[in-house]
């Protein structure tokens, strides 16, 4: 199997920066993707980053090339581009995909990079930036038991909680079941605290009784600092990013024939909490300033009619 002794990076972004400093920091030599959406890469550089200005030239001088981008089109972008990784990616290369994907277009780009002579695994992250800096992200990989054995080592430089999800594809399926359910935790605690301010109701009373009973967990404890002081630090999401996750869950959804109608509400908040730009708590501020609700959400059952559904 591949001994890593090189490593390239596309996608110096708000996570891909805190993965890039914990490669260097395990001694890796590292190449970065120049590219619009990086963060200030200059403290990369000072530790021994090179930049490069095609995936081809980071592919060329890499055994591993990561890929830290927003979602499936990106991927194939950064991949199958004329100037792209695949062109100038080695035989037995590997290329670790890192973003949020669509499980179908990740099985497609495996094959892809199999018929160039290279080896693709997934290992979709989880946690926000602030873990990425520390090196503590969670990562659910797809692979081959023994590729997933060689980049262990590479993995484990800037990641905490690493678990084998099963083949290729499986880390990125689990990755968007992971962000239906933090997602869909965050859209009812935020539609809770929005009633809750409505209604009059102390914010420091709804934590501590959401706390001490069955709102309780990582998400309300990610949500706390803005409900308290509108500090949106605790959840550095975008609402875009969420939307999209969403609908790419839905998507996956479909292909599996799997029920679905809550993550379509869930979805809809967040396409239609305006201002995609805007982080995940900043919704709180969107949904209490809401006078009425003039357009009903996807699959939401008007409170009129709650009577006649069968059961009620």
């Amino acid at each position: 199997m591949t001994q890593i002794r090189r490593v390239g990076l596309v996608g110096a972004g708000l996570m891909g920066h805190g993965i890039a400093r914990n490669i260097l920091k395990a001694g890796y030599p590292l190449t970065l993707l120049d590219h619009p959406g990086n963060q200030p890469v200059a403290d990369l550089q000072a530790a021994g980053a090179q930049v490069v200005a095609s995936g081809r030239e980071v592919a060329a001088v890499s055994d591993v090339v990561l890929l830290c981008v927003t979602g499936s089109p990106q991927v194939e972008a950064v991949l199958f581009e004329p100037e792209g990784v695949l062109s100038g990616l080695a035989e037995g290369g590997v290329v670790i995909d890192c973003s949020t994907a669509l499980p179908g277009s990740t099985t497609a780009v495996a094959r892809r990079v199999a018929e160039a002579g290279g080896r693709f695994m997934d290992a979709a992250m989880t946690r926000t930036p602030r873990e990425a800096e520390a090196g503590r992200l969670n990562l659910i990989v797809g692979a081959p038991v023994s590729l997933f054995s060689a980049m262990r080592p590479l993995l484990v430089s800037f990641a905490e909680t690493i678990t084998h999800a099963g083949e290729v594809g499986a880390g990125h399926t689990l990755k968007l079941l992971h962000n239906y359910v933090s997602l869909g935790f965050s859209a009812v605690l935020l539609e809770a605290a929005a009633a809750s301010r409505r209604a009059g109701i102390d914010d420091a009373a709804l934590l501590e009784v959401l706390g001490s009973g069955g709102g309780a967990g990582v998400v309300l404890e990610r949500l706390r600092p803005y409900i308290e002081a509108s500090d949106p630090a605790g959840f550095r999401f975008s609402v875009a990013n969420a939307s999209k996750d969403l609908e790419y869950y839905c998507r996956m959804a479909d292909e599996l024939a799997a029920q679905d109608d809550v993550a379509r509400s869930v979805a809809a908040l967040y396409r239609n909490g305006s201002a995609p730009e805007r982080l995940v708590p900043e919704l709180l501020e969107v949904l209490a300033q809401e006078t009425e609700h003039a357009t009903l959400l996807d699959n939401h059952i008007p409170v009129s009619h709650q009577g006649a559904v069968k059961g009620a």
